[in-house]
């Protein structure tokens, strides 16, 4: 990624990010970006009370986030674990033209899928519902306060000026409240955190035994198979093995493993579908197994998986 160009205008043709809002827990009218009447309607309300200026957000709870950046920018950092300060300061400084939203990016498949986040941390901004690519990496204090004007900019440009304010003395982020997750769930989210993937696979494979109909447990599964598979190995002794064996099924399946961690969906649909036909029967069902993972990391409704799906019924039949 690089930084928005000074020139750009319009949010035109950026990428929409309505397939994760209609994922999220809340209805996905709530967060359709607002039109310029609506927009101008919402701000002349005044300024938006919210618990902080740096929120943490996951898959989850982005939606509400969406529906506010029809107000305000949202600036969104993906990190692995440890957050940046240095933009979390810059944001404050902006008096409550900007929120920032801080992700986990080892915990938030979708956001990650849908910003198509490759390495940490990254950063990008909602405007309107919309997101925008920034930059990879950490940047100095000054090129990182130009960037923020930027945003501002395009912001405006589109009819998003609005601001928020905190709602009373801000001070350390308030923990977020959710719902209390089943127990197998919170044992595997648990396990992902220490970093121990064997143990989240197994606590997710008991939930799916005690209800198969659990599709949450399903999609965790093939979330933290996925990680399983990619531990201790860098990306560049992967994609090497692929290029140098281009036949071995193995190989192809963990780049194809490593494209879909990075947000490449179509490069790993495509590289597994191509590879088909000239299978055997064993490693097709291999493949065919490997691509309904796949399928459940990304969502079913996405435009991706459809035309996956689609490819692979035919060649199935």
């Amino acid at each position: 990624m690089s930084m928005i160009p000074p020139s750009a205008s319009t949010l035109r043709g950026a990428v929409d990010l309505s397939g994760l809002v209609q994922r999220a827990a809340q209805p996905a009218a709530s967060a359709a970006p607002a039109t310029g009447a609506a927009n101008g309607a919402q701000q002349a309300s005044g300024p938006i009370p919210v618990p902080s200026l740096v929120v943490d957000s996951d898959d989850a709870a982005f939606t509400g986030l969406l529906e506010l950046s029809n107000t305000v920018p949202i600036i969104v950092e993906f990190h692995a674990g440890q957050a940046w300060a240095g933009i979390a300061a810059a944001v404050r400084s902006y008096g409550g033209r900007l929120l920032l939203a801080s992700v986990d990016a080892t915990r938030s498949p979708q956001l990650q899928q849908a910003f198509s986040v490759a390495a940490v941390p990254t950063v990008a901004a909602v405007i309107g519902g919309r997101p925008l690519a920034l930059f990879e990496g950490e940047i100095a204090d000054d090129q990182l306060r130009q960037m923020l004007d930027q945003v501002l900019t395009l912001a405006a440009q589109n009819g998003v000026t609005g601001t928020v304010t905190v709602d009373g003395e801000e001070g350390e982020p308030a923990e977020p409240v959710e719902e209390p997750l089943p127990p197998h769930h919170q044992e595997a989210y648990d396990a992902i955190d220490r970093g121990d993937y064997p143990a989240a696979i197994a606590a997710y494979q008991t939930a799916i035994a005690q209800d198969p109909r659990d599709q949450l447990a399903v999609a965790g599964l093939a979330q933290v198979s996925l990680l399983n598979r990619l531990s201790g190995k860098t990306a560049a002794e992967i994609r090497t093995a692929a290029g140098d064996a281009p036949g071995d099924i193995e190989a192809q399946l963990a780049v194809a493993d490593l494209d879909v961690s990075g947000g490449h969906l179509e490069d790993a649909f495509g590289r597994l579908l191509d590879l088909f036909p000239s299978l055997d029967a064993e490693a097709k069902n291999g493949v065919r197994t490997r691509l309904l993972e796949y399928f459940e990391i990304a969502g079913v409704e996405d435009p991706r998986v459809v035309a996956a799906r689609r490819r692979l019924t035919t060649l199935l039949f």
